[in-house]
Order: structure tokens, then C-alpha cells, then sequence
């Protein structure tokens, strides 16, 4: 086995301000209806990302098992969230946009539209990929684009996430850690301009630089058959001084938090990370424990990219199958590159969460 490998994104964060709601919305919008995980405890390892105190939050993950990475959908329990207090807009720093996948970008777009307004024009990206963006209720945008990979048969046009889309400074000086530490060593395309698929979003009529990477090499690990293959979309605003999506707030709060990629072997990763000027910023498992996160336990830690954009590492240790009886499954007695068969995904469809 190599030092270590990134199997996929495993997730995006979405801060909210009322955890039932949102999670509602995105389960009737984008079917995210499979719960992982659910948790109610004290985020006591993020304290550089939380006013230097251990804050409670209501947060679970869940995915649609179609394919593609999860949503985190995260609240805090006790403290009032805080949404920004300008419009987010394309190219501002950190993450604005999410990628969701679709197997028929035109049918998803139809469905959406009989029920919800806040739905652009069907495009195509710059690489000729059908898409559109979905706007909701709380500001947060999300990219579908045409992917005809389908996991699990759902009867359902949506699917998980496929990627995120980035605004940095600097694209040159972020493009390294997606390429050399989490695998995305293509380029699509590198173009500048201005392009009618952002015309949609809040400053997206002005001038870019777009940056889209993938990985040329074939994942690997238990999770890469939901996760299936995404993209990153790194933007540079040409025209003006983007603004900091969370500056002056905490993490958790309303928006797009973090996005989250699946590791196998956290500390080969760290030193990889720390040679090529990324270090962990956050570790849980700072003496090498396990993390306990009551239905798993695992290692998870942080990056940034120059921008100061999250980017969280996890490495699962012990899985959850079944609470009664207790079936669990030990990670790290298994072949780590080995994926999970189909039985075992099905199983997570006993976890769906309906309306």
C-alpha cells in the first residue's frame, strides 16, 4: 500500500441556522436521505475555528445513495449561527458553490421547477457539460451537472456531491494542494472571461479566471464506489477584491463550511502535508486515539489552502452497520484499498429518513 491515498470527497459542510429545516429542504430537493450519522455533542477540537470555545451543535451527514459524496448539515445548539452579512458572490473566498450531480440534467431541471423558483437557465459549462444552478433558501448556491453514473438505483434524477466551487486569490498558489496532496493533477480547462452558467449568481457577470481539475488516476478504498468521480473548480475574480466568506465568523456557521475528502493513513498525509507547507491545523487525534463519534469513530483533521478555505481530512476507523444488534465493521483490520460491495451500501438504504 502506498503511504497513504484520497479515496473521493466524502462531503460538504452546510451551516444553517435551523438544522430540521434545511435538512428537510435538501432531502425533498436533492433526495439526501440516507442518514450516516447523527450528533448532538460538543465540538471540542475546533476551537482555533470557534472563538477559542468548545461549542455545542446538532450536525449529521447524509448522502444519496445514487452516488456521490454527502452533505454535513450543521448547527449550533447553544449559540445564536450567524450568517454573513454580505451577498456571497462568485469568486469570493472560500467556498461559494457546490457541485451536485444529475443523470439527466434537463428532466432534474424540470422537476425543480415545479416546485421551486430559485432555478437558472439550463447551460453548459465551459468543458460542454449540461447544467444549472439552484439557489437556496438561504443563499447557498449549488451547481448540478450532468453525470450519468448511478450507484443505486433510486428512481430519482439527482445524486450526491461531485465537487466544489472555490474563489481564491491566487489560483497558482491553491492549485498545489488540490493537485499534489488530494489527487486532482488535471486540467481541464484554464480559462478566462465572462460566462453565461454564472450569470445566475450574485457577481457573476464580471470577469474570471476558471480553473477546473480532476484526477487522471482511478481512486481507491471502501467508499469510492458511492463517492464515484468530482471535480474542483478553483475561480479568480479579475475585476475586483473578492471578501472573505467567514471572516469575522465561526466555523459552523451558515454557508458552505468546509468540503471533506475520505484518507487512508492520517499521518503519512501529514507529512506529505507539512513538506508541501499545509499542516494540519486541527488534529483529533493528536496521540494517535480514535476519535469517538458515537456511530463511528475515526481521525479527522484540517488544512487550509492560502485563502484560509477548509479543507477536512477523515480517516474512518470503525462503522456503524447496525445499532441492535451492535455490528459494527473495524477499518483498520481490513484491506484498506479493497471497496465495500454493493450489500453493504443497500444496507445504508434501512438508515433513509422520509418526510
Amino acid at each position: 500500500m502506498e503511504d497513504f491515498f484520497v479515496s473521493g470527497i466524502q462531503q460538504v459542510g452546510v451551516g444553517c441556522e435551523n438544522f430540521s429545516e434545511a435538512w428537510s429542504w435538501y432531502i425533498d430537493m436533492f433526495q439526501m436521505n440516507v442518514r450516516i450519522l447523527e450528533d448532538d455533542t460538543v465540538a471540542e477540537r475546533m476551537l482555533p475555528y470557534t472563538g477559542g470555545k468548545a461549542q455545542k451543535r446538532h450536525a449529521c451527514i447524509a448522502v444519496n445513495l445514487q452516488g456521490g459524496g454527502g452533505f454535513e448539515i450543521w448547527q449550533y445548539s447553544e449559540r445564536k449561527p450567524m450568517p454573513a452579512n454580505f451577498r456571497v458572490q462568485v469568486g469570493d473566498l472560500g467556498i461559494f458553490a457546490a457541485k451536485i450531480k444529475s443523470r439527466n440534467v434537463k428532466a432534474f431541471h424540470d422537476e425543480l421547477l415545479q416546485k421551486y423558483e430559485k432555478v437558472s437557465p439550463v447551460e453548459n459549462t465551459p468543458s460542454g457539460i449540461a447544467s444549472f444552478i439552484v439557489e437556496d433558501p438561504w443563499g447557498n448556491y449549488f451547481q448540478v451537472v450532468e453525470d450519468p453514473y448511478v450507484f443505486i438505483e433510486q428512481k430519482r434524477l439527482s445524486g450526491g456531491i461531485v465537487g466544489a466551487m472555490t474563489g481564491c486569490s491566487d489560483i497558482d498558489r491553491t492549485i498545489p494542494l488540490y493537485k499534489d496532496v488530494l489527487g486532482y493533477d488535471t486540467i481541464v480547462y484554464d480559462i478566462k472571461g465572462q460566462f453565461e452558467d454564472f450569470g445566475f449568481m450574485a457577481g457573476g457577470n464580471g470577469n474570471f479566471r476558471r480553473v477546473l481539475l480532476a484526477s487522471s488516476k482511478k481512486r481507491k478504498g471502501a467508499f469510492v464506489p458511492l463517492f464515484g468521480e468530482s471535480t474542483i473548480e478553483l475561480v479568480q475574480n479579475l475585476d475586483g477584491k473578492p471578501r472573505k466568506i467567514y471572516e469575522g465568523r465561526y466555523w459552523g456557521d451558515p454557508g458552505f463550511i468546509q468540503i471533506c475528502f475520505d484518507v487512508t493513513n492520517m499521518r503519512a498525509l501529514e507529512r506529505h502535508c507539512n513538506a508541501l507547507g499545509f499542516p494540519f491545523t486541527v488534529d483529533s487525534c493528536k496521540g494517535n486515539e480514535h476519535f469517538d463519534m458515537g456511530e463511528a469513530s475515526g481521525h479527522f483533521t484540517y488544512v487550509e489552502d492560502p485563502d484560509g478555505t477548509l479543507i477536512e481530512l477523515v480517516e474512518a476507523h470503525k462503522l456503524t452497520i447496525l445499532k441492535h444488534p451492535h455490528i459494527y465493521i473495524n477499518m483498520l483490520k481490513r484491506n484498506r484499498e479493497k471497496a465495500f460491495p454493493k450489500l453493504f451500501f443497500k444496507m445504508m438504504a434501512m438508515n433513509k429518513v422520509k418526510l
